[in-house]
C-alpha cells in the first residue's frame, strides 16, 4: 500500500527537480511515473538521441528515494516521424487522416509504427532497463484513448484479411459463418473483402464483429511487442498498462494477460458527467462521484492483474476534459485513495505533481497549483499517506487477498455485439453490469469481476449480466460450481458468428434452464412494463418494473420452470430452474436489489442493507466503510476498540476502518 505520483520534468525548469523531489518524499510518495509523452525530447530528430536531462532527471528522483515507473513513449509520435511516415496516422469512419496536434495519433495496424515503436522502445529500454532507480514500467498510455482502436486505414484492411484468412481458412468457410447470401454479398475471395464502413446502410453485423475483434488483437499484439522488448533489457521489473475507466473498446483480459499490474486511470467526477447517468444522477453525485464507479472500475482491474492492481491516476481536483468539471468535495480525494486499497491496490498515483500552467491540460488540478503550492489534493494525500503507516502497523496484512463469495461476468464482446446489434437505441451493454454490480455492492457484498472462461469453484453467487455469446462448456461450469447464477436478459440469445441459435436462446444454457425465449421487443426510455412477484403480499401497485427490454419465454422442456414474477401482461418476468435464475428484462434498481438480496440468502450468502450512500469493502483482517452521502452514519455492531482509523460515527465523505470480526 504505497502512494504515487505523475510528474513531467520536461515541463519544469531542471531547476526545480531536486525541491520537486524532496517535497514529494516528504509527502510520503513512494513512486514516480515519467517520460509517457516525452518521444520529442528523447529523439528530437530522427536518429539523434538527448538522453542527457532524462538521465538527470531519474538521478536526482532516484537519490530522493523514490522509485521509478519508466514508460515508453510511444502514444505520442513526434512531428518529424509523421512526416516522414504519414501512413502511421489512424483513418476515421469518413476515409480521412486523425491528423498530428494532440495526441494518440497513430494507426496500431501501421507496419512503419510498429517497427518505430520496436525502436524507441529497444532505445528506452537498453537505456534504462538496469538503472537501480527504474524499479517498474508502463507500456504507452491509455490505449484508445480517444476512439483510436478501430483504424480504417488501408493497412489495417490487408491485416484484416489475414485475420480473417486465419480465423476461417477458407472462403467458403466465412460465407457460411456471415451469412453473406443474404443481400447477395458472398465473396469469392479474402482480398475482396473491405472495412465495414461507409455502406449505404448497415453493413454485415458479423463483418462489424469481426472487424472489433481483428482491431482489439491488433491492440494486444502491438502491446505485447513493448512487453517482450522491456522484458528483455529490464528483466525482474514489473511491467504495467494504464487502461481507462469503463473503456471496452478492446478485450483488456487479453492485453493484461501480458502484463504483470493491470493499472487505471480514476476520475469519478469525469467519468459521471461523461457516461449514461440521468441529470438528477448526475446533480446527485457531483462532487462525490457515483458510489459504485470508482469500486467497479477497481474489481475490474484487480480480476485481470497478476499483482496487486494499481490506480496509475488520481483524480486529485477537478479535470479539464468533461462538459463540465466540479471540484471534489474536502475529503474525496482521500476517500478515493483508501477506496483502491479497500479492493486490493497496491499503489495510488496522483495525476499529476503540479497543474500545468500551458496547452490542452492546463486546467486540470494536481497535487500543487501552477504556482506550487500545496493544493487540497495534495494535503489529502499527505493524510492517506500518514494513515497508511497507522494501517499497517496495526495490520501488516491490510492489503491481503481474499476470495469473494459473489462473482460478475465481464465481457468485451458482449459490449461490441449489442452496440452493433442493440434492437434498442439504449441497450448499453456497460451500463447493466454496472447496475448489477452497483445492486449487489448495496447489499454490503464483495465481488470479484471475472471473465467468461473464469473458473467458477467457490463462489456462491454468479451474476452474469446481458452475455450474448456463451462457450459450449458454460453451462457446464456453472453448474459444477454449485453456486446459485443469475443470468441477465438476452444471455445466450448469439451464435460466436452473430447468429440466433438454432434452438433459440438461452442456447447452449438451455441444458441447464429449459426456458426458450421465442419473441423479443426493445422499450423506449419513457415507457416501463409493471412486474408482480408471485408470492408478493403487496396489493394495488406492482413490485417493481422492467425497463429497455423483454424476453419472451416459454418452458422448454419436461421440468417445469418456477415462475418467480411476471410482467402485466402475465408473461414470465423471473424464472428460476433449479440454481438458474433468468431475468427476461432489466428491473428497476429497487427491483434489482430486492432480487440479489433473495437470491443471495439462498446462495448462503449475507447481506447488509447499505442504501445509496455508504459502502464497506473487506481486504485481509480489515473493513472498510466509505460515506458518500451528505448526512452522518452510524457503523453499528462494531466494537469501538475495533477502529484503526475513524470511529463509529462516519461523517460525509469520511473513510473508516475498522479490525473485522
Amino acid at each position: 500500500m504505497r502512494l504515487g505520483v505523475c510528474y513531467y520534468p520536461e515541463h519544469w525548469p531542471e531547476s526545480m527537480w531536486e525541491d520537486d523531489a524532496r517535497r514529494m518524499k516528504a509527502l510520503g510518495i513512494e513512486q514516480v511515473r515519467i517520460a509517457e509523452f516525452a518521444w520529442s525530447r528523447m529523439e528530437p530528430t530522427p536518429g539523434e538521441y538527448d538522453w542527457g536531462w532524462l538521465d538527470r532527471a531519474i538521478d536526482v528522483l532516484g537519490a530522493a528515494g523514490l522509485k521509478i515507473v519508466m514508460c515508453t513513449p510511444t502514444a505520442t509520435p513526434p512531428k518529424w516521424l509523421i512526416d516522414r511516415y504519414p501512413d502511421i496516422l489512424p483513418i476515421g469512419a469518413d476515409g480521412r487522416p486523425r491528423a498530428f496536434g494532440s495526441r494518440r495519433h497513430y494507426d496500431f495496424s501501421s507496419p512503419s509504427y510498429f517497427e518505430e515503436s520496436q525502436r524507441i522502445c529497444t532505445a528506452v529500454a537498453e537505456r534504462y532497463g538496469k538503472h537501480p532507480a527504474v524499479a517498474y514500467w508502463q507500456t504507452d498510455n491509455e490505449f484508445g484513448c480517444h476512439h483510436t482502436v478501430v483504424s480504417y486505414s488501408p493497412a489495417a484492411v490487408q491485416r484484416f484479411r489475414e485475420w480473417l484468412k486465419a480465423r476461417y481458412r477458407t472462403i467458403e468457410a466465412l460465407n457460411d459463418a456471415w451469412g453473406t447470401v443474404f443481400w447477395s454479398m458472398e465473396y469469392r475471395s479474402f482480398d475482396e473483402i473491405d472495412a465495414p464502413v461507409a455502406t449505404v446502410t448497415e453493413a454485415h453485423p458479423s463483418h462489424r464483429l469481426d472487424y472489433r475483434r481483428f482491431a482489439s488483437d491488433e491492440v494486444v499484439r502491438y502491446n505485447r511487442m513493448q512487453v517482450e522488448i522491456i522484458r528483455a533489457h529490464s528483466p525482474g521489473r514489473p511491467v504495467a498498462h494504464n487502461f481507462m475507466q469503463l473503456f471496452t473498446e478492446f478485450d483488456h483480459y487479453k492485453v493484461a494477460a501480458d502484463l504483470d499490474v493491470a493499472s487505471w486511470d480514476s476520475y469519478p467526477l469525469g467519468a459521471l458527467e461523461e457516461q449514461w447517468f440521468a441529470p438528477d444522477v448526475k446533480a446527485r453525485w457531483l462532487r462525490s462521484g457515483h458510489p459504485d464507479f470508482a469500486s467497479f472500475n477497481h474489481d475490474v482491474y484487480r480480476g485481470m492483474s497478476k499483482l496487486p492492481f494499481w490506480v496509475m491516476e488520481q483524480q486529485p481536483g477537478p479535470v479539464n476534459w468533461a462538459l463540465w468539471n466540479p471540484a471534489p468535495l474536502p475529503g474525496m480525494v482521500r476517500l478515493w485513495s483508501w477506496e483502491a486499497f479497500a479492493h486490493g491496490a497496491g499503489c495510488v498515483s496522483y495525476f499529476r505533481w503540479r497543474q500545468a500552467p500551458f496547452a490542452q491540460e492546463q486546467m486540470h488540478a494536481g497535487l500543487n497549483t501552477p504556482d506550487n503550492r500545496l493544493d487540497v489534493g495534495g494535503n489529502e494525500a499527505a493524510q492517506v499517506a500518514d494513515e497508511i503507516r497507522t494501517v499497517l502497523a496495526a495490520n501488516a496484512d491490510a492489503n491481503a487477498t481474499i476470495r469473494s463469495k459473489v462473482a460478475l461476468v465481464y465481457d468485451y464482446e458482449a459490449k461490441w455485439l449489442f452496440e452493433i446489434h442493440p434492437q434498442g437505441a439504449d441497450f448499453h451493454y456497460p451500463r447493466f453490469a454496472f447496475e448489477y454490480y452497483s445492486a449487489l455492492r448495496a447489499l454490503g457484498l464483495d465481488v470479484d469481476v471475472v471473465p467468461v472462461n473464469a473458473p467458477f469453484d467457490g463462489y456462491s453467487l454468479i451474476v452474469v449480466p446481458p452475455l450474448p455469446v456463451v462457450p459450449d462448456d458454460f453451462a457446464a461450469r456453472l453448474a459444477r460450481s454449485g453456486a446459485q447464477v443469475v443470468l441477465g436478459p438476452r444471455t445466450g440469445s448469439k451464435t460466436p458468428e452473430l447468429r440466433i441459435p438454432a434452438k433459440l436462446p438461452p442456447g447452449p444454457l438451455a441444458s441447464v434452464l429449459p426456458a426458450r425465449v421465442w419473441r423479443v421487443e426493445s422499450m423506449r426510455p419513457n415507457v416501463t412494463d409493471g412486474v408482480r412477484l408471485a408470492d408478493s403480499k403487496k396489493t394495488g401497485n406492482d413490485d417493481g418494473y422492467a425497463r429497455h427490454w423483454r424476453d419472451f419465454i416459454d418452458s422448454d422442456g419436461a421440468a417445469a420452470l418456477d415462475v418467480r414474477a411476471r410482467f402485466a401482461d402475465g408473461h414470465p418476468a423471473y424464472v428460476r430452474g433449479g440454481a438458474f435464475h433468468y431475468f427476461a428484462s432489466l428491473f428497476d434498481d429497487a427491483l434489482t436489489v430486492r432480487l440479489f438480496e433473495r437470491i443471495a440468502q439462498e446462495a448462503g450468502v449475507a447481506t447488509m442493507q447499505l442504501g445509496e450512500s455508504v459502502r464497506v469493502a473487506r481486504r485481509g483482517a480489515l473493513t472498510y466503510a466509505f460515506n458518500y452521502g451528505d448526512a452522518i452514519h452510524t457503523l453499528g455492531d462494531v466494537a469501538d476498540d475495533a477502529f484503526v482509523i475513524g470511529s463509529r460515527t462516519l461523517a460525509p465523505q469520511d473513510v473508516a476502518v475498522y479490525r473485522s470480526r
